[in-house]
């Protein structure tokens, strides 16, 4: 079993504290990303969880065993880092099977497992060859072949993609994905990268300055945001927020321009109010408010405007094939349904 508990976790370096309590519960055989801000954590969490870093309170246990005073080599995991990590002088085989050598595995089921993961990876045909004769993608499978020997209880990834280009990333995404389906080993994977936790991904946990602000699915994050942040962390392009008041039903942007709400929430709150709304909620209406184009971003199959709403400048995206040029005057409306409504003091989600 390879489930991992994570029970008010704290780090501090002297008198300053980097995790503030920290408590997550990862099912066995479950995906979850770690992600956020630089500096929010992750990573040194995910240290922790290897070993790698000491944990000043709280406790972690990887399949039901207490782990906080074993070392590395004694906690059942292998962790993929940033950097390959691959030895330059040894063969795609000899590195992955390297720590089962140390191990005293025998040479034929290092043999044995070695293969099976060059199968599950495509890397069968690349074994004789050194590190030098292989491009990013292919050593980053070398690295994740080295874990995947070991049949850990858990996989953890620290940034694995970000040496790589944008083309190769999605890549190595859909393939990380892939192989946790077929192998189904519980699997912890940090990165500051929103769209991978969100393709990625059974549940993800976003965390800011050592703390955890929301846990949840993907869908969950991107539709019901905790508060403010999460809102705008979750999705590309962010959420827009627009500040104004709530009086009645009926929302006044702090410009004056009024924005139609649906009934639900609307009827939670009055007072000032800041409304988050997704660049695919809005749509090009004749009859909505006016904003002026700032910059036009055509992608083929879309086209992103940044338009100026009063003193915010706020993202759109339309199927439409606009021809704007900067300092023209379109009218766009929000749709009712898809517009949430966060406490401007709190940031927090208001819920009808």
């Amino acid at each position: 079993m390879g489930a991992v508990t994570i029970s008010n976790v704290r780090k501090a370096y002297g008198s300053v504290e980097i995790l503030h309590g920290v408590s997550i519960d990862i099912a066995d055989g479950e995906f979850v990303v770690l992600v956020g801000p630089s500096g929010c954590g992750k990573s040194t969490l995910l240290r922790m969880i290897a070993g790698l870093e000491d944990i000043t309170a709280g406790e972690i246990s990887i399949g039901g065993r207490v782990v906080n005073r074993l070392a590395p080599k004694d906690r059942d995991i292998a962790m993929v880092f940033q950097s390959y990590a691959l030895y330059p002088h040894m063969t795609v085989e000899q590195n992955m099977g390297f720590s089962l050598k140390l191990q005293g595995v025998s040479a034929a089921e290092v043999k044995q497992r070695v293969a099976g993961a060059a199968t599950i990876l495509g890397l069968t045909s690349y074994l004789g060859r050194y590190p030098r004769n292989l491009s990013g993608g292919q050593r980053q499978r070398v690295a994740m072949g080295r874990a995947i020997v070991r049949s850990p209880s858990a996989f953890l990834f620290d940034e694995p993609l970000s040496n790589l280009d944008a083309k190769l990333r999605v890549q190595m995404r859909s393939e990380i994905k892939q192989l946790h389906q077929r192998i189904g080993t519980t699997t912890v994977y940090v990165t500051h990268d929103q769209i991978e936790a969100m393709t990625m991904a059974d549940r993800i946990v976003v965390m800011r300055d050592g703390n955890i602000e929301q846990i949840g699915t993907p869908l969950e994050l991107y539709d019901q945001p905790a508060n403010q942040f999460v809102a705008g962390f979750i999705g590309s392009p962010s959420m827009n927020f627009i500040s104004g008041t709530l009086d009645g039903g009926r929302f006044t942007a702090d410009g004056g321009t009024v924005i139609a709400l649906a009934s639900g929430p609307a009827s939670a709150a009055s007072g000032p109010v800041t409304i988050g709304i997704r660049p695919e909620h809005l749509r090009l209406d004749p009859a909505g408010f006016p904003v002026e184009i700032v910059t036009t971003e055509p992608t083929g199959a879309e086209t992103h405007i940044l338009a100026r709403l009063g003193e915010t400048e706020i993202v759109g995206t339309f199927r439409d094939r606009l021809a704007c040029v900067p300092g023209d005057i379109i009218r766009i409306s929000a749709e009712p349904g898809h517009i949430h409504l966060f406490d401007s003091k709190t940031a927090l989600r208001i819920i009808g």
